[in-house]
């Protein structure tokens, strides 16, 4: 019987969206909803759980949070709906399952759960995925459920802004704000897991998807390297497919993880142009959290230890 290890998981809630002139009460919030969901993923671990089991509880608790771009939180499209993304991976059997698109799930990262635990798919879209979800006994809300005013809000300035159809915004999004929440873990089982879920990009048009779903892109998982999970502007990181890239440098490139993701995120992520970053945890436990914005909401947390957040780059 191989001897437990000892486990880690790390999350984030979205590059770029907080910044130091917001008011003290909302940084406080923030921090509070990140330091619970680590908790949350910590309770699932120490208890003997798996590490898909962690991530997915984690971004739970922030897909239930109105505090992150995912979940009850989500930004709204032209339209003014709320479309959904989540991907979710196992490292042990590089097993997936990820949805696009849904208005009516209550929580997607269960949908994409839902799929790679009972289909023999990896992504489901729109309707199809949510009769999937209702199918799989999941909880289902009316659309309403997903709004707050902040997000209408910054809806209703976006709308301002865009005097023309704004085609260019899908990849130069107004705000620059990426609330994406994610989460990887390492459980004591020597077990890797991904998750990632968002409600894309305020004022998104024509069914825009971007990498949160997306094997390889937002969300990778593979007890050979690493486990990667994304936020950012979402057509640069499946253009580069970021989380895949960098689990590649380490596994073939011998790079450390460090070392492969400021590579991805510092380098070529932003040769292109493209603003982002992941968090990370290798094989060995080790955790990395790199970004190219001010900031990017994150945390960690390891056995017996208490949990360590942050929200700046400088921090």
């Amino acid at each position: 019987m191989a001897a437990e290890r000892d486990w880690v998981v790390a999350i984030h809630g979205g590059a770029g969206g907080i910044t130091r002139d917001a008011p003290p009460t909302h940084e406080v919030q923030v921090r509070a909803a990140l330091a619970h969901a680590l908790l949350t993923a910590g309770a699932v671990l120490d208890g003997g759980g798996e590490a898909i089991d962690a991530v997915q509880a984690a971004v739970v608790t922030m897909e239930d949070s109105p505090y992150f771009n995912a979940g009850r939180g989500a930004v709204f499209t032209a339209d003014g709906t709320n479309e959904l993304d989540a991907s979710i991976m196992r490292g042990d059997d590089l097993r997936a399952g990820a949805v696009a698109g849904v208005r009516r799930i209550k929580n997607p990262i269960l949908a994409a759960r839902a799929v790679l635990d009972t289909s023999p798919h990896v992504l489901l879209a729109g309707v199809g995925a949510e009769q999937f979800a209702a199918h799989a006994g999941l909880s289902m809300v009316e659309p309403e459920y997903f709004r707050t005013e902040e997000r209408w809000q910054q809806l209703e300035r976006a709308r301002a802004k865009s005097t023309e159809l704004p085609l260019a915004a899908l990849a130069n999004p107004i705000d620059h704000k990426y609330g994406t929440v994610g989460a990887v873990a390492l459980d004591a089982k020597g077990n890797l897991a991904a998750a990632t879920s968002t409600g894309g990009l305020t004022n998104k048009r024509f069914g825009r998807i971007g990498d949160s779903p997306i094997i390889g892109a937002g969300t990778y998982a593979d007890n050979a390297s690493c486990a990667v999970s994304a936020t950012g502007q979402g057509e640069y990181f499946i253009r580069l497919a970021v989380a895949r890239t960098i689990c590649a440098e380490v596994e073939f490139g011998r790079k450390s993880l460090a070392d492969a993701a400021k590579d991805v995120i510092e380098g070529r992520l932003a040769m292109l142009g493209g603003e982002g970053g992941v968090v990370a945890i290798e094989a060995s436990g080790s955790v990395v959290m790199v970004m190219n914005t001010p900031g990017m909401n994150r945390g960690s947390l390891a056995r017996g230890g208490e949990p360590m957040v942050k929200l700046f780059a400088d921090e």
